[in-house]
């Protein structure tokens, strides 16, 4: 199956887009973001693998959410996008960016047959976490909050706008749509939730004998964030990158050292 298709997984439509033919890849976006982030490394790496893209519930072009973010959920769901696709039986090199980090890390560990290897790009990192209280109540404060701002307007006015560097007006209207508004408030609200929930996985689960490679975005001079990065690669035993200077979206300002990190794990 090639192009972009919708397949649904627990009742909901999910965007994909497959490109290219090879070895396998999957590629999860950070929070509030849709899969075209990926255009710039995806052109890379089309001839020589086979790419997959979606959009999480609620993102892009997927439809809305059902449940509030869990680590096992999203991470499940890297596994039946692959399955709905027909790429089930391959073993797929996971690329997770910012808080997909943590859902393709947790692929990794909880299905490690699955996986030929790993690369975080620019990854959340979180070396203290905590159970938080109130999850219900932080949720539907979300969901709230993100009706008030449809209703209002702001997502329509100010997404594409705020998202506007090198992304075409097209693809870019997404950020302009209340329903992937309330769903990036919701990511939002549950991360410290799905941080702690890595965090408890990694002490009863060993990431699979794969490549593993962490790549970091940061100013042209040293930075916390950096040696933030370089810590989480030598705690999973992985590669590391400093990409600098670069910001945030790795994937639009350094694809070629993306896909050369991804490439290199097969």
């Amino acid at each position: 199956m090639t192009g972009r298709v919708f397949v649904r997984i627990d009742g909901v439509p999910h965007h994909v887009d497959v490109t290219g033919d090879g070895p396998v890849c999957v590629l999860s976006a950070g929070l509030g973001l849709a899969w075209f982030e990926w255009d710039p490394v995806v052109e890379l790496l089309a001839p020589t693998r086979t790419v997959v893209r979606f959009d999480r519930p609620g993102l892009g072009r997927s439809g809305p959410a059902r449940g509030a973010p869990t680590l096992a959920a999203e991470a499940e769901r890297v596994g039946r996008v692959l399955d709905a696709v027909g790429l089930g039986e391959r073993a797929v090199t996971v690329v997770g960016h910012s808080l997909a980090g943590f859902h393709a890390e947790a692929f990794a560990r909880w299905w490690p047959g699955r996986v030929a290897g790993l690369v975080l790009v620019d990854s959340s990192v979180e070396e203290r976490t905590r159970a938080l209280p109130a999850r219900g109540a932080r949720v539907a404060g979300a969901r709230a909050g993100g009706a008030v701002l449809g209703a209002l307007g702001v997502p329509r006015a100010l997404g594409p706008l705020v998202r506007g560097g090198g992304v075409p007006r097209g693809p870019r209207a997404v950020y302009g749509v209340s329903r992937v508004w309330r769903a990036g408030l919701v990511e939002y609200v549950t991360y410290g939730d799905v941080a702690h929930e890595l965090a408890l996985l990694r002490r009863e689960v060993a990431l699979p004998d794969v490549p593993v490679a962490v790549l970091a975005a940061g100013p042209a001079g040293a930075s916390r964030w950096v040696s933030r990065q370089r810590a989480l690669a030598a705690s999973l035993g992985a590669s590391f990158q400093a990409l600098c200077p670069a910001g945030h979206l790795l994937m639009r300002d350094r694809p070629r050292e993306v896909a050369a990190a991804i490439l290199a794990t097969r």
